[in-house]
Formats: structure tokens, C-alpha cells, sequence
């Protein structure tokens, strides 16, 4: 018996990192779950084929969080699969980092869009069918640097930031209606992305953390399953850092 049996999630940007350590994760903790790919398409059917369970409890979409229409078809489509939506997890998000006087406006704009846009998207569309159902669960992606900031970053910063008061306030709004909605603050997760960084710049990571280790993408994932189960059920409004003591 999984913690998570007869809950479904839908995850947005599913099939790399974070995201894909969410997807097995819910899978085996009992959940039927929908998640997105905007481009790694190969990477999503090798979730599918690795987990092996049947479109009737997991299936991937390929769709645009930062798209309000894209976003709107993507949640229908998944009511009609599956019928409910009792978790969202907005996880899509991406960084351009450099410093702010070479930061161009593209830059700020697309990952405002991804990382901040995609949240109200994605929220907007399942707060109907979870207010229908007076229930539900919402987290969303956010990031320590969202909390104290980080040199070559102020448009991440900004995002992961937005995301915060964005959670506080839906919490807010619908908690009347037995909506759920909190953020997860993670530090330096062990992922693709931190793979190409060197051993020098991985070295300095470890040391700012009391912790003296990189997180691993399942520490992300097992706080999710504790924030989308009914351990939490009297959670709301919070930002649950999983940082190794980083934001302490």
C-alpha cells in the first residue's frame, strides 16, 4: 500500500531530473500520473517503458507550461484520461544565468515565463476541477535562491521568489475549499545539470552545505509525496526547504 494510492498528479517537466525522480517516485508510491515534456521525447518514452505500468497510470504529454492555452488543453486532456487531478506539481523551469549587466531582455523574459508564467497556467486551469472536488494538493518548484538570491541569477532569483508569494497567496484563496498549496525550496540537487560542473566549482558547492553533501533528486521527491499525501493535510502557505541546511 503506497501513500499515494487512488491520488492522481499531474508533474510538469517530467522527464529530466527532479521531475523524472518525482514521476517513479509517485508511481511507487501508488499515484496514476500524468506528467509533460516540451522537447525530450526520448526520454519520456524511456520513463514510460522503464516504469511499465500501463497508460491507465502514467502517460506523458508533450506541452508548454509557459503557454496559458497550451496549458488549459493539457489539464482537460488529462481530466478525460484520468478523470480527477488531486496533485499539481509545477516543476518545468529552466535557468540563463549571467550577471545583470549582460543579462538580455530575452534572457529575463523566457525565464520568467517558464518558471514563473507556467505556475499560474498550470494553477489556474486545475484550481475548477479541484474546487469541484472540494480537495487537492498544489506545490510548486521553487529554489533557495528564491530566498536569499545568488550572484548571476536575478532573473531565476526573481522567478523562484515570485513563485513563493504565489504559493502563500493561493494557499489563501482556496484554502476554505480544502486546496493545499505549498512550495519546495531545494539547494544544489544532484542532477544533469550539476554533472557538467567541475570539480572545483562542485568542492565549493559542498562546503557552503553544513550538511557537506549534494542533494539527490529523490530528497526533492520524497518531500513531495509527504506534501501531496494526507501526512500534510494541515500543511498550507509553507516553503519546505530541502537544502542540507543551506537557508538556516
Amino acid at each position: 500500500m503506497g501513500l499515494l494510492d487512488g491520488k492522481v498528479a499531474l508533474i510538469t517537466g517530467g522527464s529530466r531530473g527532479i521531475g523524472k525522480a518525482i514521476v517513479e517516485t509517485f508511481i511507487n508510491e501508488g499515484a496514476n500520473v500524468a506528467f509533460t515534456f516540451r522537447s525530450s521525447a526520448a526520454s519520456a518514452n524511456e520513463i514510460m517503458s522503464n516504469l511499465d505500468v500501463g497508460e491507465d497510470r502514467l502517460k506523458a504529454y508533450q506541452s508548454d507550461a509557459s503557454s496559458f492555452e497550451a496549458s488549459e488543453n493539457l489539464v482537460k486532456a488529462v481530466l478525460e484520461d484520468f478523470g480527477q487531478i488531486d496533485i499539481l506539481i509545477n516543476n518545468a523551469g529552466i535557468t540563463q544565468d549571467t550577471l545583470m549587466l549582460r543579462m538580455s531582455e530575452d534572457q529575463w523574459d523566457n525565464v520568467m515565463e517558464v518558471n514563473l508564467k507556467s505556475v499560474f497556467n498550470l494553477t489556474k486551469h486545475v484550481l475548477r476541477p479541484m474546487l469541484k472536488n472540494r480537495g487537492g494538493s498544489i506545490i510548486n518548484m521553487s529554489s533557495v535562491v528564491g530566498v536569499f538570491g545568488n550572484a548571476g541569477q536575478a532573473n531565476y532569483a526573481a522567478s523562484k521568489a515570485g513563485i513563493i508569494g504565489f504559493t502563500k497567496s493561493i494557499a489563501k484563496e482556496v484554502g476554505s475549499r480544502g486546496i493545499r498549496c505549498n512550495a519546495i525550496a531545494p539547494g544544489f540537487i544532484e542532477t544533469e545539470m550539476t554533472d557538467e560542473l567541475d570539480d572545483k566549482t562542485k568542492e565549493a558547492y559542498i562546503n557552503s552545505i553544513p550538511l557537506k553533501r549534494l542533494g539527490g533528486s529523490s530528497d526533492v521527491a520524497n518531500a513531495c509525496v509527504f506534501l501531496g499525501s494526507d501526512m500534510s493535510t494541515y500543511i498550507s502557505g509553507q516553503v519546505l526547504s530541502v537544502c542540507g541546511a543551506m537557508n538556516t
